[in-house]
């Protein structure tokens, strides 16, 4: 039996699991489909109900996947998909949403984000995301790939306020958003959602995260989560389409870290000393 998964509180009021599933590559062959469409159902199953995706996943494909594994259990699911920078203008905002929905075959994407800064102004995207909760076709709006000064930016547009979450590279290898990102997110009580958050794998081998993981008998994947799911407003989406690392993954939950091998870790993985420009994959 797993421990229950940390929530999350939107600004809405609405609590979603800080432990989703991500969906980045899902949909790039016909092959893999039904791993993609069994790996999902397994989180849901396992209460990891926010799933992630995008219209740039796959061109589209991924919605799809994930519109085949949450038929018959929408209401189960908090759905999270993006518009294209150049799809976010006021029209075109609204034609990518609906584009989406036919896709996930659902009326509502819960959380629509912006999947990072285009040519459209702020204040458009913002009145296009805000004209969609109005009809119903979204819950929430948010953004992706964010800095600090974009989020203030963002606070000065009308409505601008709104946004929901914001979408970032957050992982123990790039620990940027630390240093004022997080802490500002933190302030002004938007969630931030953790992409790639074991950093598509290649920090699993470093021996100090594999040295304390074999001490709770866990997994480098699962320390590595268990460090996003310790910070406040943080929510991991890792992807994956075994349905033994999804098992896995949820196991993360299980996790007490003592404040030395939290130590360890900022050795092993330094906090940021300055600000750094915000990362992306």
């Amino acid at each position: 039996m797993y421990e229950d998964i940390p929530a999350v509180t939107l600004p809405s009021g609405k609590e979603v699991p800080a432990l989703g599933l991500g969906t980045w590559n899902m949909g790039e062959t016909k092959s893999s489909a039904d791993d993609e469409v069994e790996s999902i159902r397994r989180a849901i199953d396992l209460g990891m109900t926010l799933v992630d995706t995008a219209e740039m996943y796959a061109d589209g494909r991924s919605e799809e996947v994930v519109g085949t594994a949450i038929a018959g259990r929408r209401d189960e699911v908090f759905l999270v998909s993006k518009v294209y920078p150049w799809n976010a203008s006021a029209r075109g905002t609204a034609e990518a949403c609906e584009r989406s929905l036919a896709r996930l075959g659902t009326d509502h994407i819960d959380l629509y984000l912006l999947h990072w800064r285009g040519e459209h102004p702020l204040g458009e995207t913002v009145a296009a995301f805000e004209r969609l909760k109005s009809d119903g076709k979204i819950g929430n709006w948010g953004v992706s790939n964010f800095d600090t000064d974009d989020m203030e930016e963002l606070f000065t547009v009308p409505e601008g306020k709104n946004c929901a979450a914001n979408q970032v590279l957050y992982n123990l290898s790039r620990r940027g958003p630390e240093f004022s990102l997080l802490p500002w997110c933190q302030e002004h009580g938007v969630p931030l959602m953790a992409y790639s958050p074991i950093e598509q794998g290649r920090i699993l081998k470093n021996n100090e995260l594999i040295r304390i993981a074999k001490a709770y008998q866990a997994t480098p994947a699962q320390l590595a989560l268990a460090f996003l799911l310790d910070r406040d407003g943080v929510i991991a989406i890792p992807k994956s389409a075994s349905v033994s690392r999804i098992t896995e993954n949820r196991g993360a939950t299980d996790l007490e870290i003592t404040e030395e091998d939290w130590t360890a870790l900022d050795t092993a993985f330094p906090p940021p000393t300055r600000k750094t420009s915000l990362e992306m994959l």
